[in-house]
Parts: C-alpha cells; structure tokens; sequence
C-alpha cells in the first residue's frame, strides 16, 4: 500500500457519492495541462465554458478534471498524479454545490450574523459553508470571503457537520458588485467635520435632516440581500442630500454605520462605503 491509496479511495469515495474529485499537487492547485493542452491548445475540456473537444486522458484543464468517473480516477494516465498529489480536490458546481470559503473569524463572525445556517467544515484558517445550489464563483466577495461552486474547485476536508441548505439569495446578491472598488485606502475611523462644505444649508427645520437619517437607517435594516450594495446606495443618498452643508455631524455617521453593522457590516466596509460616497460626489 503506497502513501497514496488513501488519497485515491477518498476520491473514489466522493465520485460514488456523486462529487467530482480531482488531485490536487503541493500547493493545493491543480496539475498542470499535459504538452497537448498547454495554453488550451486543444480546445478545452467538453464541459467547459465555450470550449471545445478534448479527448486528452490526462489530469488537465484543472476543475473540469474533475470527474465522477472510477475508471478515469483509476486510469494509469492518472496514477502519476495520484503519486504526486497532497490532497483530494472537487469541483462544487458539478456535484450541484456551492463553497463558501471564510478565510478569518471576521468573515466567519459575518456568516454567522447575515448568513442562514449549513454544513460546515474546518478550515486551516476558517470555515467552508457548504450550500445546496449552483452559481458563478467568485474570489474576494468580502474580506476572507470567496465564492466557490460553477468553474471552480475547493479542497476536500471531509463530510463536515450540520444540515446542508438551499442557496440562499443573501449568498448569490455577493457576486453582484454594485459597489464601486475602493479608489483610495480609507481610515478606520470616520471623522466628519463640522462643515464639509460651504454650500448654504437648505434645511428649514432640523426635523429634516432627522427624518433623512431615520429613513436611511429604516433602509439598511430592511435590506434582505444585496446589504453591502444597499449601504453604499444609502450613504450615497444622504451625502447627496446632506452632505454639502456641513450639517451632518459624527451622531448622526455614528447611526448608519452602527445600522449597518447590525446587518452583518464590518467596520472597514462602512469606511470605505463612506469614503467612496463622498468620493463619487466630488467630497
């Protein structure tokens, strides 16, 4: 029995189960494409995204290896690999599944706060949320938070615990970038100045102003999907609307930053949420 048995009968053991596995080498990525394939030369795998046929029987063109095939994971054009390989990867999106990777216990204390409950696995360094439904993967949603599932692969450690959950649109409403990248490192403290800028105050009575405020907290707590979109669109509106008399004052920043983060925000989201608003109006 060589050190790597085990390692293929957990991959044989997930293609019986209906997850496509993978080898994966030091790393924990994918091999490499054979000479053949090199820079998809050969079109691509039949299962992936607008590519073309490829009948090659090595392990290549990464997460589209993977397959729920035993007689390809026990081939002898994949033993090599096998040889090689540290650990067991799969491709979420083909067994109907979607990884959410928490890479530090603030996105894992986010998850917890915004997100509905599934299995879990641990990580090195966080969680995997695993949830019952395919969408696009995507890296960076969040700080310490990437999106695992369609064209992608996320390593094998294990069944975890808990029950597995539907998809839900919190989860999907994160591959949306509607707000705008950070354009400029933001402080971790906001300070508005008394006066942000010279423009008249067209405020008749300060019950104005209170109702903007209050609105625009009643906005961010409804929210139901897409919160870190809603935020950003909030702060946007009340800069435009309060911003440019130098009425708004630290309380009232205080107030939507703290609705926020009652919906699951973290403090730096709501900086850079602030400072891009104000950046977007020329602030």
């Amino acid at each position: 029995m060589t050190q790597q048995t085990p390692i293929r009968r957990v991959a044989l053991s997930l293609a019986a189960a209906g997850v496509p596995p993978l080898p994966l080498r030091v790393g924990k990525v994918p091999f490499g494409n054979c000479r053949a394939c090199k820079g998809n030369a050969c079109g691509g795998r039949p299962n992936m995204k607008n590519a073309g046929p490829c009948h090659c029987p090595g392990v290549c063109h990464a997460w589209a290896a993977a397959t729920t095939d035993p007689a390809v994971i026990a081939s002898p054009s994949w033993s090599a690999a096998w040889r090689q390989a540290v650990c067991v990867g799969y491709h979420p999106g083909g067994a109907g599944l979607t990884v959410l990777d928490l890479d530090n216990a603030e996105a894992i204390e986010w998850a917890h706060s915004a997100l509905p409950a599934t299995r879990t696995v641990p990580t090195t360094r966080g969680e995997h949320w695993i949830y019952q439904g395919t969408m696009r993967s995507v890296n960076g949603v969040r700080d310490g938070v990437d999106i695992k599932s369609a064209m992608s692969y996320a390593r094998w450690l294990g069944p975890g615990t808990g029950t597995m959950t539907a998809l839900p649109d919190v989860v999907r409403a994160l591959a949306v970038k509607e707000q705008p990248a950070p354009i400029r490192p933001a402080p971790q403290v906001v300070t508005v100045p008394s006066r942000i800028g010279n423009g008249e105050c067209r405020h008749r009575t300060p019950a104005y102003l209170a109702r903007g405020i209050a609105m625009a907290e009643q906005r961010i707590t409804e929210a139901r999907s897409a919160v870190h979109a809603t935020v950003y669109r909030t702060f946007l509106a009340v800069l435009s609307a309060h911003g440019r008399c130098g009425c708004l004052t630290d309380a009232h920043v205080t107030r939507l930053f703290a609705a926020a983060q009652a919906k699951g925000e973290s403090p730096r989201h709501c900086t850079d949420a602030w400072t891009n608003a104000r950046t977007a109006l020329g602030m």
